[in-house]
């Protein structure tokens, strides 16, 4: 009689499965062990970790770069000479890069709380190392040729602070669960004290957080000032072409309180508006003049320049991805637009009362109206007709000779200076770019008589951060959706602010505790038992001999048989005394 004995009778464990068979391809049992971490894999963690921390940085910082694209564009376009949203790349290879190595992260953690070996793949490994060198690359590149946009974090912070504050107080908590089940089990005394100070110290960390949590947000709502003046920087740009007639038409429709323009000096010295130095970008001059492309704008004169469409590039490249949201009317009024003259600019700002500033560049040596520049754009500007006191002027050049022939102008540097000096200069206006200015200063200039305009702003929570800091006005390349903004996203007095991270730390606090509470219950219990619980991953064959963990491994993954010739006896005392369940499955005598 031959009687087949399993040694074990094994569960299903597909989540498991799944879990170290993605993570590091142990999709067998045997693969898988709850021997301690290698260091070389623990080096892997942690750089794993540092990925991820990198990744969630850099990809906060494109998000909350959104309000700055198309001065990125712009510059990509000035490197390459060809115009594209350069930005979509970034942020696919940005979003799949996180998500993948988001991904991981989890996985990691799940091996902890299962109690499962690490063991990386290499070929996430290669994964990690690529996605690690690509953002490092990337941040990189973007400290050297955009540094200025680094300081969008901590001003974006005025806004999401309290909220990523809780978001991540919520994942530390969370994290409590894998940390006391690690504590508890852990027989050693010193990792046991490692792992709950270094907890705890990330915690009371996020506890304290808030204490250097500023925002101008954070205010009582009835010292919040009027709504700062939205102007239109080149007009609408999202909705028509920059610095054309339409663009500042369509910003005009928008209720805008001021127009914002680049102006040139043509050779004939006709000031026009053109932002580049260049026509290529903005005009169709490969038609009309291919072999003038790379010609300075300011080398044509006003008759050339009028040959030009203006329009006809917007509805090609859709800069801002709305050319499918415009009606046909309008899709030909863009293909008709020409070089708009500042003339005209000002023309049409006196006919509805706005303001107007603009940003005049001078044209290169050898110009014909190199010397006369500041005098050709002061003849335009009295020949428009324009009231002096809607004009925002500038230009440092010559300011004292501006004053005299045009005391009525608004004199407005885009230098920073203190309200004192500016005031000393006899300046009223200072125009900066929205990083150029802190709140403690904006609330300086609020007090005094300098109104403060800040450029570019674009999204809804910028507009809000600078509202509540006081700036009187902002320029804008998205008036329809600033439009759209009655109120700040969120404001808060500072007593439900201290209320909500009170509230909270306490429940937060009170979640840990249970939880270590409940988990070193739940161990004492269990020793306390004195009960082993069955896990089938854990399979010794003796209890006198110590078998290496590759022999048991291979053991787990076979059935073994054993042959017994007159009976089950002998075998029943081998594997009793191991103190093991097993099932046995009685043999057919023949």
């Amino acid at each position: 009689m031959v009687k087949h004995q399993p040694l074990q009778v094994y569960e299903r464990q597909l989540c498991l499965s799944c879990i170290t068979g993605i993570y590091g391809c142990r999709w067998k049992r045997y693969q898988r062990s709850h021997d301690d971490t290698t260091k070389w894999e623990l080096l892997w963690s942690l750089i794993l970790l540092f990925t991820f921390c990198l990744l969630l940085v850099w990809f906060y910082f494109w998000s909350e770069a959104h309000n700055d694209y198309n001065e990125f564009n712009r510059f990509l376009y000035n490197r390459s000479g060809q115009w594209s949203d350069g930005t979509v790349p970034i942020l696919a290879t940005t979003a799949a890069g996180f998500t993948y190595i988001a991904f991981l992260m989890v996985l990691a953690l799940c091996h902890v709380a299962l109690g499962q070996q690490l063991n990386l793949h290499w070929l996430h490994k290669m994964g990690v190392t690529a996605a690690l060198l690509t953002t490092t690359v990337g941040v990189i590149s973007v400290n050297q040729t955009w540094g200025q946009e680094w300081d969008v974090i901590p001003i974006s912070l005025q806004a999401t602070g309290p909220f990523l504050h809780v978001g991540a107080l919520a994942a530390v908590t969370a994290l409590s669960w894998i940390v006391a089940g690690q504590v508890t089990r852990s027989e050693k005394t010193m990792f046991q004290v490692v792992v709950v100070l270094l907890y705890l110290s990330v915690l009371l960390g996020l506890y304290l957080v808030p204490l250097y949590i500023t925002s101008p947000c954070i205010m009582d709502p009835t010292t919040l000032k009027q709504r700062p003046d939205v102007i239109g920087h080149q007009g609408a740009p999202m909705l028509a072409p920059e610095n054309t007639l339409w663009s500042f038409q369509r910003a005009l429709q928008m209720n805008v309180a001021g127009l914002e323009a680049d102006v040139t000096i043509s050779e004939d010295g006709v000031p026009f508006l053109m932002h580049d130095h260049t026509l290529r970008r903005t005009t169709d001059i490969e038609k009309v003049f291919p072999d003038r492309q790379m010609v300075d704008a300011s080398f044509f004169n006003w008759t050339d320049l009028q040959q030009l469409n203006a329009g006809q590039w917007f509805l090609k490249e859709d800069p801002f991805w709305t050319v499918h949201t415009l009606s046909p009317r309008e899709k030909t009024l863009i293909a008709n637009q020409s070089v708009c003259s500042l003339e005209q600019l000002l023309k049409l700002a006196s006919y509805h009362n706005s303001t107007v500033v603009f940003r005049l560049r001078r044209p290169p040596q050898k110009h014909p109206c190199y010397h006369s520049w500041i005098n050709d754009t002061l003849q335009a500007v009295q020949q428009s007709g324009v009231p002096q006191s809607l004009v925002m002027w500038t230009p440092d050049d010559h300011r004292d000779q501006v004053r005299q022939l045009a005391p009525g102008l608004i004199q407005t540097s885009m230098e920073k200076l203190s309200p004192q000096n500016l005031q000393q200069y006899g300046i009223s206006r200072l125009l900066l770019r929205y990083n150029q200015a802190s709140t403690q200063e904006i609330g300086h200039f609020s007090e005094s008589s300098i109104k403060l305009t800040l450029y570019t702003i674009n999204e809804p929570w910028l507009y809000s951060v600078l509202w509540c800091s006081g700036v009187s006005s902002v320029s804008s390349e998205a008036s329809h959706i600033l439009k759209k903004v009655p109120y700040p996203i969120w404001l808060m007095r500072p007593n439900e602010y201290c209320l909500m991270w009170v509230s909270v730390d306490l429940i937060s606090f009170a979640v840990v505790v249970g939880i270590f509470i409940f988990q070193n219950y739940h161990m004492i219990r269990y020793r306390m038992s004195g009960m082993r619980s069955y896990n089938p991953e854990q399979i010794m064959l003796s209890a006198a001999v110590r078998r290496s963990s590759r022999d048991l491994n291979v053991m787990k993954e076979k059935l073994i048989f054993s042959e017994v010739g007159n009976g089950a006896g002998s075998a029943d005392e081998l594997y009793s005394d191991n103190g093991y369940d097993y099932y046995t499955n009685q043999g057919i005598s023949q």
